[in-house]
Parts: structure tokens; sequence; C-alpha cells
């Protein structure tokens, strides 16, 4: 059998329906016939991709893993074979919120005087991979190494975390803060893409009260709001100043990791390069 792309976009959207019956309605094919092209393509690969066990299909380890490659391999021919892109090949970086902080517009400037027939598209992306896992970037940089099959990460440098406060705080006249001034306050935190937990806290001054919040905009938001505080990296301080919010350095919380992820193989022949060169740009003086 030869697997086409067909194969691909079409267990792709299985995956994402959960249901045979949805996602032929969405090929616009029959379902017998979309059930025979999963069948072909388990049956290339030697494994079963979906569980039918259940009304609503579930995908096996196996599918999984092949669903984040499927999705990569489809997002580079998609790409590939863009006409707006025609002559150039971008290399697509995803963030989820911060990016580079203040080196940002540096590494983009650099590198199209580096790389000027290839651009270095910054995309944001609202969930943990920050795109990657998705296939919708080459390569993204995430504050922790991501534990993915197939997925490689090489670790930056490392960002002071600073303090969100509101304007109104009290907490905003001091020059710095510590974790213990902020645990008298509701934390506002941001599951899907942020890294502050309590147990940045330890066992001991521990916050009371957690807000959850769904992306950096309500995180911001809720803080100039006075209905809490936060704690995110020194790039957040640059990348997103909020009418409301006063960032204070916080002297004893740990540095922040920021890492460079990308799937192996690369999606894009520059990515192996692209560390050395946030490195040798980026990287903090001292």
């Amino acid at each position: 059998m030869t697997v086409e792309l067909r194969h691909l976009r079409a267990f792709l959207v299985i995956a994402e329906e959960g249901n045979i019956t949805r996602a032929a309605a969405r090929l616009h094919t029959g379902q017998p016939a979309l059930s025979r092209t999963l069948q072909a393509l388990e049956s290339h690969l030697g494994v079963r991709l979906v569980d039918r066990s259940t009304h609503h299909l579930r995908l096996t380890d196996a599918g999984r893993d092949f669903r984040a490659r499927a999705a990569t391999a489809v997002a580079a021919v998609d790409a590939a074979l863009d006409p707006a892109r025609a002559g150039t090949w971008p290399l697509r970086l995803g963030h989820s919120w911060s990016a580079l902080g203040q080196h940002t517009a540096t590494v983009l400037r650099l590198w199209h005087r580096a790389h000027p027939k290839m651009p270095l598209e910054l995309l944001r992306m609202d969930d943990r991979s920050a795109g990657l896992a998705s296939g919708r970037v080459d390569a993204a940089l995430v504050r922790a190494p991501l534990r993915s099959p197939g997925v490689r990460s090489t670790h930056l440098y490392d960002e002071p975390r600073v303090a969100a406060v509101s304007a109104d705080s009290p907490l905003a006249d001091r020059d710095t803060l510590t974790l213990a001034d902020l645990a008298t306050h509701p934390v506002i935190v941001n599951p899907a893409t942020g890294t502050t937990t309590v147990g940045l806290w330890g066992a001991t001054h521990r916050p009371t009260t957690v807000l959850e919040v769904d992306n950096t905009d309500d995180w911001l938001a809720a803080i100039a709001a006075t209905q809490g505080v936060g704690v995110s990296s020194a790039a957040t301080a640059t990348i997103h100043p909020f009418p409301g919010v006063t960032y204070k350095p916080l002297t004893d919380a740990p540095a922040l990791p920021l890492h460079l992820a990308w799937n192996d193989p690369p999606s894009h022949p520059a990515v192996t390069d692209l560390a050395a060169f946030i490195r040798r740009v980026a990287q903090p003086a001292g």
C-alpha cells in the first residue's frame, strides 16, 4: 500500500472528531469509505491507531504518537504548497505568551538579515506545546522540556521571575518582593500555558486562594482589577505591559528555564541552527 496525504488528513479528522460519522461528513465522504481508509493506514503501519470499542472513538497510545507525526507532515506539505510562500521557506517559531522577551525583535531582525529568503515567523499558540504537537510550527519556545515521543529540546537560558501586582496594591510601592509577600493574596494562574503553581511556594507560606484563567490576557485583566497577584517570567513584563499592572522583581523565586523544542526529524532544515542563533543573540549578559 502507498500511503497518501489523504490517509493522514482522514486520520487527523477522525482523531479530532472522535466519531467516524462526523468525520465522514466533514470530509464529504461516506462512513464505509472512511473506515476503509483508516483500516488501510493501520494495516500499513501494523498497529491499531483507534480504539473502536466505544461509541466515542479514542486514540490508542500508538495513535496519539502518530497523530503528532501526521500533523507535522500535513502542515509541512501545506506550507510547501502555499502559493503565498513560493520562493521562500519560512521557519515557524511558536510561543505561548512571551517569546524571547526584550530580545524578540532583535532575534527576528538579525535572522532576517542573515537569512533574507528564509523568514522567521513568530506565532503565538495558546497550548503547552506552543503549536508543536499540532504541526503548526517547526520549533517552539517552551518553559519546560516536552516529554512527548519524537520531540527533542535544548536549554537556551534561564529567566528571572517577576511578580505582577495591581498598580493600586501596596505591593506596587515596594522595590522588590518575595514569594511570602504574595502568599497572603489570591494568586492568579493560567494552567493551560502558565508555569506558576502553588508548588512554587513550597510547603510553607503557600497561598490559600488560587484563581484560574484561560489565557494571558485574562490573567493581566484579573490582576489589574485587583482580583489577585501573579508570577511570571521577566519576559512577560517586556512583552505584556498592561494598564494597571506593575511588575516587581522576585528575590527568592527560582529562575525560569527557556527551551527550544522541535520534532525529530525536524520539519525544517534550519531548526537545528536556530538554538545556537538564539543563544548568540539573546543570551542575557552575565
